[in-house]
């Protein structure tokens, strides 16, 4: 994105006001454009003079005050008292999305207006469903309102395909709203977290409220990649950790079949676009989230949700269990403080 601003004492009074708007037209515009540039660019225009100065102050203020954009149902701010860090950047998407090429890739966050679930920036990614040979979606319930219909303790057929550590919803193939009980991960966060900065551990995810024993806290958003391109950015992250404070989110998850001779995995990568689930911390201790594989009725692919195994006091980080394997004796070091604690976060072979 190339930007060709003048000084605001030449161009800013020449331009033609917006009628209800008594700024001067180029400073109108900067507002719209400040929210879609980052960090680097956003602290060189605000060089320019004074005016640019103020609006990306603005801009900073409110990435501060909410890192997922007005897309969850709750802010989820960032907090730190550590150091100047005021916040980190990267692409928000609230689910998983396919492979884009986030060089070009550019999101507004920072703007005077809020964001909506379904608004402007938001990365969409068109459901993979079953279907059957006529192209017509199948695996749905006749459900209207899944307390209604369904076996004799009222739970929804959707809910009846459940497998180990996989839960069943209802899906986009179901007569059934957003409103049904059979969705309880897909309306988004509904818990308030934080995102709270550490001296040692950088960013981790926390508690804003009290979070009870079981309930759905969020799911790990990013990029589903394939396996070749999973390894391939592995390499590559692993070569910019060697040379400095870079940190990956790069997730591989292994659903092991009944028969226990294959699984299925997923790579879902966060570190350029996630959700805040890229910023929860290993615990060697196991944490104090479970998670689980979601699937939806009629979906191809399941999602990584967490839940919370025990209850989680306002103010406390969240955190799971990364693994057990460490291939690396001299790996990164761990930082969770548990009793447990193996003193380099798990590592294996993508």
């Amino acid at each position: 994105m190339m930007l060709d601003l003048e000084p605001v004492s030449k161009s800013c009074k020449s331009h033609e006001e917006e009628e209800g708007d008594k700024r001067p037209l180029l400073l109108q515009r900067a507002e719209l454009i400040l929210p879609w540039l980052t960090p680097l660019e956003l602290a060189n225009v605000s060089l320019t003079c004074k005016a640019f100065s103020l609006i990306a102050k603005t801009v900073i203020l409110r990435r501060v005050s909410d890192s997922s954009r007005g897309f969850e149902n709750w802010p989820i701010p960032f907090c730190n008292t550590v150091d100047d860090t005021p916040y980190a950047f990267f692409t928000y998407t609230p689910s998983l999305i396919l492979p884009s090429d986030s060089q070009y890739l550019r999101q507004s966050w920072g703007s005077n207006f809020a964001a909506t679930r379904d608004g402007v920036g938001k990365l969409d990614m068109e459901p993979v469903s079953l279907v059957d040979e006529e192209g017509q979606s199948v695996s749905g319930c006749d459900c209207d309102t899944c307390g209604d219909v369904g076996d004799e303790y009222n739970r929804c057929p959707c809910s009846n395909l459940a497998g180990l550590d996989v839960a069943n919803e209802c899906g986009l193939s179901c007569k059934c709203g957003l409103q049904c009980g059979n969705r309880l991960s897909q309306k988004g966060i509904s818990v308030r977290l934080k995102i709270v900065r550490d001296r040692r551990k950088g960013w981790g995810l926390y508690s804003d409220q009290l979070i009870q024993k079981g309930q759905f806290v969020c799911e790990y958003a990013g990029e589903l990649l394939t396996t070749k391109e999973a390894r391939r950015r592995h390499l590559c992250y692993d070569e910019l950790s060697s040379q400095g404070k870079f940190s990956s989110a790069l997730l591989v998850v292994k659903e092991h079949l009944p028969s226990g001779r294959a699984c299925l995995r997923m790579n879902i990568d966060a570190t350029r676009i996630g959700n805040v689930a890229r910023f929860i911390n290993h615990s060697c201790g196991g944490g104090n989230l479970t998670t689980k594989l979601v699937r939806r009725s009629g979906a191809l692919f399941p999602r990584l949700c967490f839940f919370a195994s025990e209850d989680i006091e306002r103010d406390k980080e969240v955190t799971f269990s990364y693994g057990e394997i460490r291939t690396r004796p001299m790996g990164l070091p761990c930082f969770c403080g548990s009793s447990s604690c193996f003193g380099t976060l798990p590592s294996e072979d993508t």
